[in-house]
Parts: C-alpha cells; sequence; structure tokens
C-alpha cells in the first residue's frame, strides 16, 4: 500500500491490535529510516516494514530496518534471498508476498519464516490464481506458516483462510474506508461505492497486472492495452497513478487501488472498530460453524 500505509496509518493498526506495515514503496533509506523512528514514537506495539525489491534504494533500505532493528519484514517484487543472512543475523523475521505455489517453494528454501499467499482478488500488483485456490495448495508444498491475503474483509473470510490452512490473514481494501487512513475522501467514498463488478486488472500484457477500480485510466489503458506491446507507452498512462488518487482525490484519471472485496465495505469507521468487528465476526462464524457440526 504504497502512499497510504505510512507510519501513522501502520502504528494505529498495531496500536489496535494487528500488526501494522509500513509500505516503503519508492522511498529512499534515509525517507524509511524517518518513517520507522516516528513508527517507533507512535507506538510501543510491534510492526513491520514493507520492501519493494525493484526499488533502486533496496539495499540501503534492508541495512536501515537493521539498524532500527524492526522486528518483521514483508516483500515483494522480487527474490529477498540476497537479504535473507543479514535479516537471519539481526534475528529479522522475513515474509515474502507470493502468488504462485512455485515462488512459495523458492521463498521457502531462501529461508522465509512465513508466507504472505495472495490471491488475484487482492487490490494494486495481483497474480493469477485466486485465495481460495492458492493458499490450500501452498500450504501443501511448504512447511513454513501461511497467511492468507485477498478477499478477505470480515470473519467469514478469516474463517474460510483457517479452514484453507493459513494461521493469519493480511488485509488491505477494507482498511482504506478507516478514518485514520490518510488517503483522500474520494478514494474512499469511490471505495464505498464500488460494486463487486466495479475493479479490473491492467497490465498483464506486459507482466505488470494490476486490480484498481474501473475508470477513465483503465479504460484508456486497456484500450492502449489491445494494441500497443510497448511497457513504456502504457507506464505513461499511470505514472504518479496511485499518488493522484490518494493526495489528489483523482479517481478518474488516478489509480484507485482496490480489491474485489471492496463490493462488501459500506460505510468509513474507526480502525478500532474495524478490526473489533471482524474479531467478533470471525467469532460468531466459528461458534456457528460448531454448531453445524454437532447437528451433522
Amino acid at each position: 500500500m504504497a502512499n497510504i500505509a505510512t507510519a501513522e496509518f501502520a502504528a494505529c493498526v498495531s496500536q489496535c491490535g494487528g500488526l501494522g506495515i509500513i509500505a516503503t514503496g519508492s522511498l529512499s533509506a534515509e525517507q524509511t529510516r524517518i518513517e520507522i523512528q516516528k513508527c517507533k514514537q507512535l507506538t510501543n506495539q510491534p510492526f513491520g516494514v514493507n520492501i519493494m525489491l525493484m526499488n533502486p534504494y533496496a539495499s540501503e533500505i534492508v541495512d536501515v530496518i537493521i539498524e532500527e532493528g524492526v522486528p518483521v519484514v514483508t516483500t515483494g517484487a522480487g527474490n529477498p534471498g540476497a537479504y535473507m543472512a543479514k535479516f537471519k543475523e539481526a534475528g529479522i523475521k522475513v515474509f515474502p508476498v507470493v502468488p504462485s505455489v512455485g515462488l512459495a517453494k523458492r521463498m521457502e528454501r531462501a529461508g522465509a519464516d512465513a508466507l504472505i499467499v495472495e490471491g488475484g482478488e487482492s487490490g494494486g500488483h495481483v497474480g493469477e490464481m485466486t485465495t481460495m485456490a492458492l493458499v490450500p495448495q501452498v500450504v501443501d508444498a511448504v512447511n513454513i506458516p501461511v497467511i492468507a491475503a485477498g478477499g478477505i474483509a470480515d470473519g467469514r473470510g478469516m474463517i474460510a483462510a483457517f479452514a484453507l490452512g493459513a494461521c493469519g490473514v493480511q488485509v488491505g481494501t477494507c482498511l482504506l474506508v478507516a478514518d485514520e487512513c490518510p488517503i483522500h475522501e474520494n478514494y474512499k467514498e469511490a471505495v464505498i461505492k464500488a460494486k463487486d463488478t466495479d475493479t479490473v486488472v491492467t497490465g498483464k500484457s506486459v507482466n505488470t497486472p494490476v486490480r484498481s477500480l474501473k475508470n477513465q485510466m483503465t479504460r484508456e489503458y486497456l484500450k492502449l492495452e489491445s494494441h500497443i506491446e510497448s511497457r513504456e507507452e502504457l507506464e505513461k498512462l499511470t505514472l504518479g497513478g496511485l499518488r493522484k488518487a490518494v493526495h489528489d482525490g483523482d479517481v478518474k484519471t488516478g489509480s484507485v487501488m482496490m480489491g474485489q472485496i471492496a463490493g462488501m465495505i459500506q460505510e468509513k469507521k474507526p480502525m478500532q472498530q474495524i478490526l473489533n468487528e471482524m474479531m467478533e465476526s470471525t467469532e460468531a462464524v466459528y461458534q456457528s460453524l460448531s454448531k453445524v457440526m454437532e447437528e451433522i
């Protein structure tokens, strides 16, 4: 959640009982240090940092994370194997985000402590597999803990993830409407108004699939994508798109990333309420299923 998962937002999640994650995105090493130190001032609870390994400052960011004693790192857009020894020596847990069984196996061999297994229902950069199909296959293929992501916003999704073999869940779209989320109000309203079919995946032809809200930008992108194979030409449409949506509230030509679960999001709420309701509904679903099993 680059441009969204700031130090303040991560601290809020951790304060409310989750594990907040700072998204470094395209930040520099020193910008990352500032965010980490800010988060430490805002919470005494554990939090993590996400590294997009395509970031040219990735190696410097790794050093900053180690120097600052961050306990958990999640990774995307690359293989963290080159940094694994450093992380292990520092006692840092590494959770790569994976969209396939093959990558999951590679990450386990590289030394990952757990995996965030993300289905294509998620917002932002996605793979082809769905959460329902992907999670149990990864669980069967590896011997480290699996955290499910993609299409999870309430207790039903959480219980389903547990049934598939996951030990926890990662959520994003349902937190976009938190009062504390730093995105523009237009973005939040777009999430609330979105229906089940209102997201689309662009960039498949150039191997950079991204799920976001159907809008003017995505329509133009898909039209170009049907006959232009140049990644550079397509990137002109999306350059700075997420920032336009997050900071400027441009939901027409900006990249309004959200998952398919947006159709379930109905209103803005405080972060604590969102997480409390998720846990309460998980308990309620569990109790309901227990009764069903007793009757069978």
